[in-house]
């Protein structure tokens, strides 16, 4: 009788638990979206709010998201090309030696590394479920992979994009993209780092032979087909691989950087007249307030960067597309590109991208800390970035 009145109870409570949720939840998102629009509204008016973000979403559409779908299918046909002709598993072999040392993992770690640098996060998850890969690593090794992936994650669509913006005639950013590489390397080696020794206490509790055995998708190797068949093939099928990837990042690009822009820039010369990018910059009102803080840390001399890193905590490609803004109005350095290359490659939207990733390989209850260790990891790339910058100025 006890059993069946505790068991009662605890399904009362969970309806009870059920019930508020179906309240709060609803009455949280309206107020919050009151809010929002709202203030914006009031500032810019309604109809003015309601043409600037139409438009900004769609010169964001024209202007930004095919670009980088540019970008990506090119990429991810060199990226299908190198791994096709195994010089990927050249440069994994190469990496082999700093793995150890670096991020105190197994030397094919760099496998991983080299996947998700050619593409995305998520592709550390079929690595990491192929016990033939993760034989060699322990538990807190394994679990680690989720931030070092994410550390290498869209690197090279990242540093591509950074480095071909159009800047002033003789200013070139490929130099400050490399450096913003550098810097990310190095918030990779905390937040791997990191990462082990929060989770260190936890390997008793993780039984990696919950991992499905599923082997993780490789190129194969006995392809009889001619050179040409072959590279023409991995061309074809990388590039459609990178408009997969193109068309994952419209959403991000649309939603998220739409609702950032406009919180960052403000009215235009003539005030608002529903144009695309006017704002409200309450995002700039608020950074001044730590302005000596982002100038110290990052050398960033206008608060409206500040969005850049915001925003990629959720999606790096909503990220980029706010920098050609930025250049247009003149408020942006080489510096900073540094920066933006080092956190955006760090970061690359690991908010929206960790809990899925940790879940996947079954260890969700470690998200928190893997959410903490990233977010040290790639704040130190972007300080990083900036001081390796200055010191490469200083000596050249």
């Amino acid at each position: 009788m006890n059993e069946f009145v505790s068991v009662s109870d605890k399904d009362k409570i969970q309806s009870s638990s059920l019930g508020a949720r179906q309240i709060i939840e609803p009455l949280g998102l309206i107020a919050l979206l009151v809010l929002f629009f709202g203030y914006v509204g009031s500032e810019m008016g309604l109809t003015n709010m309601f043409n600037t973000l139409f438009s900004t979403a769609h010169d964001l559409l024209l202007h930004t998201v095919l670009f980088l779908m540019g970008i990506t299918v090119l990429a991810g046909a060199l990226s299908r090309l190198l791994t096709e002709f195994h010089v990927i598993s050249l440069l994994e072999r190469l990496l082999m030696p700093l793995m150890r040392p670096l991020f105190n993992l197994p030397g094919r770690a760099a496998m991983a590394a080299m996947m998700t640098f050619f593409s995305d996060n998520p592709a550390i998850i079929s690595l990491a479920k192929d016990k033939r890969f993760s034989s060699s690593f322990k538990p807190h090794e394994l679990i680690s992979l989720t931030n070092f992936g994410t550390a290498f994650g869209m690197g090279l669509i990242v540093i591509t994009f950074m480095a071909t913006l159009d800047s002033d005639p003789g200013q070139n950013f490929l130099h400050a993209a490399l450096v913003g590489l550098a810097g990310a390397m190095v918030g990779a080696v905390i937040s791997t780092r990191l990462m082990q020794r929060l989770t260190a206490s936890d390997v008793k509790a993780i039984n990696l032979n919950s991992l499905s055995s599923k082997p993780s998708e490789q190129p194969e190797d006995h392809d009889n087909s001619p050179v040409w068949l072959r590279g023409l093939n991995s061309i074809l099928d990388g590039g459609k691989s990178g408009v997969e990837m193109g068309m994952a990042i419209i959403p991000g690009v649309l939603i998220i950087s739409t609702m950032v822009m406009v919180l960052t820039f403000g009215p235009s010369a003539e005030g608002y007249t529903g144009a695309a990018y006017e704002g409200v910059a309450l995002l700039p009102k608020l950074a001044g307030e730590l302005s000596w803080l982002f100038q110290f840390l990052f050398g960033f001399d206008h608060p409206e960067l500040v969005a850049f890193p915001i925003t990629s905590l959720g999606a790096v490609g909503a990220a980029m597309s706010l920098v050609p803004n930025f250049i247009s109005q003149g408020i942006i350095s080489e510096s900073d590109i540094a920066v933006f290359t080092a956190m955006g490659m760090c970061w690359s939207g690991y908010l929206s991208t960790h809990t899925a990733m940790l879940d996947t390989l079954g260890f969700r209850k470690l998200t928190s800390k893997a959410i903490i260790a990233h977010t040290v990891g790639g704040l130190c790339a972007g300080v990083a970035a900036r001081y390796i910058y200055l010191l490469i100025q200083n000596l050249f």
